[in-house]
């Protein structure tokens, strides 16, 4: 997929602020740091459409961008940042999980581990309150580049394990690297993909 265009439409505190609904929607979420932002701006080839910061929480709102006029990017607030008072994180939460359970154009929820750690419990929850509601998603191991080739299967074999307790057959999984623009390609033929079924 060739991105000719994006654009910013708004920042939300909550779903009913969200842009009224349209195209198809491809949801990015993650404990803070993951490399969400790094990603977001190799996906769209831009190196400043979603700020990188070293503090935790730095995305508090769900942010719209719109895509070659034809799908949104959507940024939404991380989780599991230590900084952040409880009713914060809880009011992020909150906000987060009404989207992704009652935004109907959710084509795609993408969920971003850092591949270096082994299975977080937070994580874990994220993706069954996903799995469980039905809700599409896909995983996103990030900073492959820290690791060997052969810890990277491991760590990937491990979550593969972990999800099969529950899961028949686990979500896509995809392996990025913003450092080494690895993952792009797959990501955006993904969603080329997904839109296409979208309006079937």
């Amino acid at each position: 997929m060739e991105i000719r265009t994006v654009s910013f439409i708004k920042s939300s505190p909550d779903l009913a602020s969200c842009p009224g609904a349209g195209p198809p929607e491809y949801a990015f979420a993650g404990r803070s740091n993951v490399g969400k932002s790094s990603l977001l701006n190799l996906l769209v080839n831009m190196k400043n459409l979603a700020k990188t910061s070293s503090t935790p929480g730095k995305t508090k709102l769900i942010n719209h961008y719109l895509v070659n006029n034809s799908w949104y990017l959507v940024d939404l607030p991380g989780y599991g940042f230590a900084r952040a008072g409880k009713e914060a994180r809880n009011s992020f939460l909150t906000s987060v999980g009404d989207y992704i359970l009652r935004r109907e154009t959710l084509a795609c929820l993408f969920i971003l581990i850092d591949c270096r750690h082994e299975p977080l419990r937070n994580d874990l929850a994220f993706i069954e309150l996903a799995g469980t509601n039905e809700v599409p998603l896909a995983i996103v191991f990030t900073k492959t580049d820290k690791l060997s080739s052969t810890t990277l299967s491991r760590n990937i074999e491990v979550y593969r394990r972990s999800l099969s307790q529950s899961w028949e057959e686990p979500p896509p999984i995809f392996t990025t690297s913003s450092a080494q623009h690895a993952g792009r390609e797959e990501i955006l033929g993904f969603i080329e993909m997904a839109n296409k079924n979208f309006y079937l």
